[in-house]
């Protein structure tokens, strides 16, 4: 396959993690930076990379295979998902967990409208951490399964904050329960609720003349995103938010334990433990941006989530050298 053109719409932390990743990929280059801003205020990871008003989009359709949406699942995934995949190729990233469903009937509409491929939802969670819940639900049927995120920066969650009138920047960290932790890779068959495994840290820096209290409310009291949960606001300035909370750690794992016959324990875990958030999450878009260009390749059409995609259109090795290296 001759190389793939990826397309980055949106050049936050998402957009230049992925353009970072898209250049450790020989079979990859950026054909072109899609933003909201002035384009000349947009810097590039790599000089000379070109930098368009996403309005333009349209125009430059026929020069690139797959375009990667790095914008928040809160507004712009919604909207930015199912128009542009009406004339491209797209991945997203949209992380809203109770939405994914109609977010994936509205892309498959447009999908199918347009004759394209557009994979939703990619990451680790939802997408990688998906991939093995399924997996260890369908070897260990019998048992239970278990998702713990954190410690560490939520990019979804933060951009919720920011998203509130009054508020001027802000992070949120996801801190696991021990005690919930603990009981969970001891094997024991419990359930929790949400606010019995998580907590959410939130530091927000306010606007000049914000209500404190009415910011803090809607933080508190978001759907799907801090109103099942025990969540601690923590008010600052702007100097402490770039000095304490610039960098992006985060990761989790997927337990899954049960019984292969009576009495007899098993316990699968998957874990991931990330220096940068944003990197990383780009770097599983890329990948998936290259099974979609296959997947287009081969007439494929609609929408699609990771549970869709064979691990090996992933790996840019032919399939003869996936078997041999690693079956």
């Amino acid at each position: 396959m001759s190389t793939i053109r990826i397309g980055i719409v949106g050049h936050g932390n998402l957009g230049r993690g992925v353009e970072a990743a898209v250049g450790r990929n020989p079979d990859m280059e950026v054909a072109a930076i899609f933003t909201r801003r002035d384009p000349a205020a947009v810097t590039p990871v790599v000089d000379g990379t070109p930098v368009h008003a996403l309005a333009e989009v349209d125009a430059h359709a026929g020069a690139v295979d797959v375009l990667i949406l790095c914008g928040g699942s809160k507004q712009d995934l919604p909207e930015q998902t199912p128009a542009l995949a009406r004339r491209f190729n797209v991945v997203d990233s949209f992380d809203t967990h109770a939405r994914i469903p109609e977010h994936f009937a509205a892309v498959d509409d447009a999908a199918r409208a347009g004759g394209t491929i557009a994979l939703i939802s990619a990451g680790w969670d939802p997408g990688l951490f998906s991939v093995n819940r399924v997996m260890a639900e369908a070897v260990l049927p019998d048992g239970a399964t278990h998702t713990f995120w954190g410690p560490g920066l939520s990019q979804g969650h933060s951009d919720a904050i920011r998203r509130i009138p009054g508020v001027a920047g802000a992070v949120q960290y996801t801190i696991p329960r021990e005690e919930a932790v603990e009981r969970v890779r001891a094997g024991e068959a419990v359930e929790f609720t949400a606010r019995q495994k998580h907590l959410r840290d939130c530091y927000v820096v306010l606007e000049d003349g914000a209500n404190l209290a009415a910011v803090r409310d809607a933080i508190v009291t978001m759907p799907h995103y801090f109103d099942e949960y025990d969540t601690a606001v923590t008010f600052i300035s702007a100097e402490e938010l770039a000095r304490d909370h610039a960098g992006m750690p985060h990761g989790g794992f997927v337990v899954r334990s049960g019984e292969t016959s009576d009495g007899v324990a098993q316990v699968v875990e998957y874990r991931l433990a990330l220096e940068s958030n944003p990197e990383f999450t780009s770097s599983v878009l890329v990948a998936y941006a290259r099974a979609v260009a296959r997947m287009s390749a081969a007439g494929e059409v609609g929408a699609r989530t990771v549970f869709d995609v064979a691990p090996g259109l992933l790996s840019p090795a032919r399939a003869e050298d996936l078997r041999a290296r690693y079956l």
